[in-house]
């Protein structure tokens, strides 16, 4: 299946390595991890680093907006296991002609599940340095199209894509899911 992700890029954010990187991998042939100053990482994929512990998401996809060299590059978190590709690739697709498109799910935007343009590092820096460390702040400056749970359906009918897994049970839950 091609999906036209050749020449796109990802960025992991909060990984080293493990399923976010793997994932990262099959939708991009560039891959950046990125990782607070100062923290330990073990990994062959290029690291950006995150200034300062505590300054949140948005800082993580800062660094990465800034390091990546592509005009776009999708944002996802090193605890989305069920990442499908086709959630990926219609996200960016989704994006063109807007700075970026992030999915809304339950009433919620999920920042750390959306492509940016590259152009937003330095907006999201100025955040950053101003004290708001939402990425919610950069959503709201940003001319991001807001792409609804249901329009994402047709390539992750479950949306298995935005399941976050950051516990024993959605790790145990993940692994159902996954037919594990």
């Amino acid at each position: 299946m091609d999906l036209k992700l050749k020449g796109r890029k990802a960025i992991v954010t909060g990984a080293t390595r493990g399923i976010g990187l793997r994932i990262a991998r099959q939708l991009s042939d560039e891959v950046w991890v990125v990782a607070r100053e100062g923290q330990a990482v073990a990994t062959d994929a290029p690291v950006a680093r995150d200034p300062a512990e505590g300054l949140g998401p948005l800082a993580g996809i800062a660094a990465g907006l800034r390091a990546v060299r592509a005009e776009r590059a999708f944002v996802t978190a090193c605890d989305a296991p069920l990442l499908e590709p086709r959630f990926a690739e219609a996200l960016h697709r989704l994006s063109l002609g807007r700075a970026g498109a992030i999915p809304r799910s339950e009433g919620h935007l999920v920042p750390t599940s959306a492509v940016y343009t590259t152009a937003l590092a330095p907006v999201a820096e100025a955040l950053l340095a101003a004290g708001r460390r939402r990425p919610r702040d950069l959503v709201e400056r940003a001319d991001l199209r807001v792409v609804e749970a249901a329009e994402l359906r047709t390539v992750d009918p479950e949306l298995h894509s935005l399941f976050d897994c950051d516990t024993p049970e959605a790790y145990r839950e993940a692994l159902r899911l996954a037919g594990l």
